[in-house]
């Protein structure tokens, strides 16, 4: 009876990581996909400078970054890891 209750619980338990895995998955594919998708995502509340391939916004909390459009992604500058 307790083995069975406990791979219940364990089958329980792997489905939930694998739905929230894949929630957050697609959630970042969604926040990576346009720039206004990573304005929002990063919480950006004020636009500051905006070309083609990156942008400068100012989060809520006061702090100025810039975005960066990678392989016809956005991301955080610095977050690439290159030099």
């Amino acid at each position: 009876m307790h083995r069975k209750i406990l791979i219940i619980l364990s089958i329980i338990f792997l489905v939930t990581i694998f739905l929230f895995g894949s929630w957050w998955f697609f959630y970042l594919q969604k926040a990576h996909s346009t720039f206004e998708d990573y304005y929002a995502f990063r919480k950006c509340a004020q636009l500051i400078e905006k070309a083609d391939e990156y942008g400068i916004c100012k989060t809520q909390s006061g702090e100025t970054i810039k975005i960066v459009k990678y392989q016809e992604k956005w991301f955080l500058d610095g977050d690439l890891g290159f030099p």
